[in-house]
């Protein structure tokens, strides 16, 4: 709303005397509060003659004369409405003419676009209050694709990249006091907006685009942490490829912007990793195995600070570590072994064997291990037994990553005197148990022999692992004798044929590799403390040629199918967002997206969506018809609400569990379509039935309804 002549008139008397005042102060608001000097708004434009020198008033992005390039005929009856023609008038001042005036004037409607639909009550600054949809994506998109080099040319900056240290020289200088406000209000308003989207290809297109103008955030503190909780909001709890171009976001800042954000976005990673791995399943796993390779890779970025963190977090693990040892209460030991504090331990142990040849992050590497033992000894009970082969396999990449010697024979074979492996199973064959995706086992699985199984092959796989690393050492026969004792002990008690032939196998194998090495060990001439001794069989190794090496490989190759069957017979609900493995792959290099951003960004801005609108009403029509596939595929497999249920591979068939299982569903349909007979078939139960006699009860049941079925037909 304008004001009327006589307010106007006193407003400008008010600010006349104000400049007498304190000219000082009236300045400042000519160079950051022009809105304040406005009295107006038939009158308000975006001339900034006031606040810049007349060179810079005089002079456009190539140095032809200001001026406002849309007539007043033509905005006056537009005053209200933001149509497609002043848009387009604009962005065609700017691409051919590169008029600063339209610059203006489209950063003025880049604000309305971003803050469409909110609650501004009677703001008179507002200049435009209505537009539709196409507008607003025409905006939108015009902006975001060429806002950054706009603001480039006008700061006098490279086409692309930049430092802190080019922004902090940028914000001395003439052209910074005169465009600083361009550059805050594009990225304050484009921050707005994100927090309003709902798409996540929309999301995905802002924050590419935004990710030029990154180091323009040096200037703007408190904009830098929003932006900062906005990614990582994404990267946690996106979908499709938004996680990916959020963490390219980050790292970018990182590497830009340098210690100003580091530190928070180290914390705010980390944090944000371990909310979104609380519970695992196997539709899962690859999303916590891509957050935790996000984590590791923006560690990269600057080690040395990255240590300090990783310090404090790795000793935030002891801590709780010791307290369950100490107190020896439920809740401590709930504390340590939960898939959250599980998970931190497979991020550090991953981040440690990447990162191992550095000093600045080697010395992390015993503090981890002297944990990781310390969790799988701290409740040494059977239904433990998927968290100790769990740790012990943190264990094998630590010692392979470092060369160091780690005992973790000694966990693997104290499982196997246990009863619970050495006898045979009680509770029956059971179903497949996928160990990636437990930590702790009932007690029925317990007494099943698929547990048995898993357990007793992870055994064996992990020994194996353990022992081939040491299968070049000049000390293997001495490293293996109680090993190799030890399993034969537990081939002569256990009662279960199949465990021997697996022990007998992995005997064999150590033998060979026994011979291996004593052959080779005979001729040396260095003693054992020798530094020669490290060179010993060193091409050997390199081809790989022991004999517990190739057994290895075997095993590696027996195991990796056995996962994917366990994949393949999962019940993955929206298997899409668990697919990130090829994530960074799909995201095209920096040249390739110029080339490809306007047609991008003209399929994600074609929709009907507006900020402050109804979010559910403007979803996209693949959305729905996911959002509706989903929901039916919860029903046809009785899926909960909020969580995602693994169906189980069974290892070898039940006849009388199906059989039960098909009388039952084929009676439940016949009540269905029987109608009011059901209630009376309800009555008529006996209460107190022996198997033998429901299940004849149930095919009883089944011929009368066939029989009445065949009746309506005739």
């Amino acid at each position: 709303m304008s004001k009327s002549p006589s307010a106007a008139k006193e407003h400008k008397e008010q600010l006349e005397r104000l400049q007498k005042k304190d000219p000082e102060f009236y300045q400042y608001l000519q160079q950051y509060g022009k809105d304040l000097l406005t009295f107006d708004d038939e009158d308000e434009d975006f001339d900034d003659d006031a606040e810049v020198d007349m060179e810079d008033a005089e002079t456009q992005l190539d140095g032809e004369t200001y001026q406002h390039d849309i007539p007043e005929e033509e905005e006056k009856p537009s005053k209200n409405v933001l149509t497609t023609e002043m848009v387009n008038s604009w962005c065609k001042s700017i691409r051919e003419d590169e008029k600063l005036s339209a610059v203006h004037s489209l950063m003025k409607a880049f604000r309305t676009a971003c803050h469409y639909g909110d609650d501004t009550g009677t703001d008179s600054s507002a200049k435009f209050a209505v537009m539709s949809s196409s507008v607003f994506n025409k905006i939108m998109l015009f902006t975001l694709s060429e806002m950054d080099r706009i603001l480039r040319k006008l700061l006098k900056l490279p086409a692309s990249g930049g430092k802190k240290e080019t922004i902090i020289e940028l914000m001395n200088t003439k052209q910074w006091k005169n465009y600083n406000h361009l550059v805050k209000s594009y990225l304050g308003n484009a921050l707005h907006v994100l927090n309003q989207m709902t798409d996540t290809k929309m999301i995905s297109f802002t924050l590419r685009r935004l990710q030029y103008s990154s180091v323009f955030l040096a200037a703007f503190p408190s904009l830098l942490r929003k932006y900062i909780k906005v990614a990582l909001h994404f990267w946690g709890t996106g979908g499709d490829a938004l996680p990916v171009v959020s963490f390219l976001f980050l790292r970018d800042l990182c590497v830009r912007l340098g210690s100003d954000c580091l530190d928070e976005c180290f914390r705010g990673i980390y944090k944000a990793y371990v909310l979104n791995c609380h519970f695992v399943n196997a539709s899962k796993l690859q999303h916590i195995q891509f957050l935790a390779n996000c984590v590791i890779e923006l560690i990269r970025v600057d080690l040395p600070t990255a240590y300090q963190h990783a310090f404090v977090f790795i000793r935030q693990l002891a801590m709780l570590l010791r307290d369950a040892l100490n107190m020896k209460t439920k809740e401590a030991y709930r504390k340590v072994y939960e898939w959250k504090f599980i998970n931190c331990l497979e991020l550090w142990t991953g981040a440690i064997c990447t990162y191992s040849s550095e000093a600045d992050f080697r010395p992390l590497a015993y503090p981890l291990t002297q944990i990781i033992s310390g969790v799988a000894r701290l409740v040494p009970t059977a239904r433990y037994f998927p968290l100790r082969l769990r740790c012990v396999k943190m264990l094998n990449r630590i010692s392979a990553a470092t060369g160091t010697f780690i005992p973790v024979s000694m966990l693997l074979l104290d499982m196997l005197e246990m009863k619970e492996l050495n006898r045979p199973p009680t509770g029956g064959v059971g179903k497949a148990v996928d160990l990636r995706t437990t930590l702790k086992a009932s007690k029925p699985i317990l007494k099943t022999r698929a547990f048995q199984e898993a357990c007793v092959i992870s055994v064996v796989e992990e020994l194996a692992e353990h022992l081939a690393q040491w299968s070049y050492s000049v000390a293997f026969f001495e490293l293996s004798f109680i090993p190799a004792v030890r399993l034969r002990s537990f081939c002569k008690c256990t009662k279960v044929e199949r465990f021997r032939k697996e022990m007998r196998h992995l005997i064999r194998k150590i033998e060979a590799n026994d011979k291996f090495t004593n052959e080779r060990r005979a001729s040396v001439t260095f003693l054992p403390n020798d530094n020669a001794a490290t060179s010993f069989l060193e091409d050997e190794k390199k081809m790989g040629t022991s004999p517990l090496s190739q057994y290895v490989t075997t095993l590696r190759q027996r195991a990796q199918q056995r996962n994917d069957s366990m994949m393949e017979s999962s019940v993955v609900v929206g298997e899409k967002s668990a697919v990130f493995g090829k994530k960074l792959d799909q995201i095209p290099d920096s040249d390739e997206e110029d080339d490809i951003r306007n047609d991008d960004g003209a399929s994600v801005f074609s929709s009907s969506w507006l900020p402050g609108g109804d979010s559910r009403a403007n979803l996209p029509k693949e959305e729905k018809k996911k959002k509706k596939k989903k929901k039916g595929m919860e029903q046809d497999e009785r899926v909960g609400d909020d969580e995602d249920v693994v169906e189980d591979l069974v290892l070898s068939s039940d006849e009388d569990e199906d059989e039960d299982e098909e009388d039952t569903a084929e009676e439940d349909g016949n009540e269905e379509q029987l109608g009011g007979s059901k209630q009376q078939n309800k009555k008529q139960k006996p209460k107190n039935l022996s198997n033998k006699n429901v299940r004849s009860h149930h095919h009883a049941k089944n011929n009368k309804s066939k029989k009445r079925k065949r009746a309506k037909l005739n």
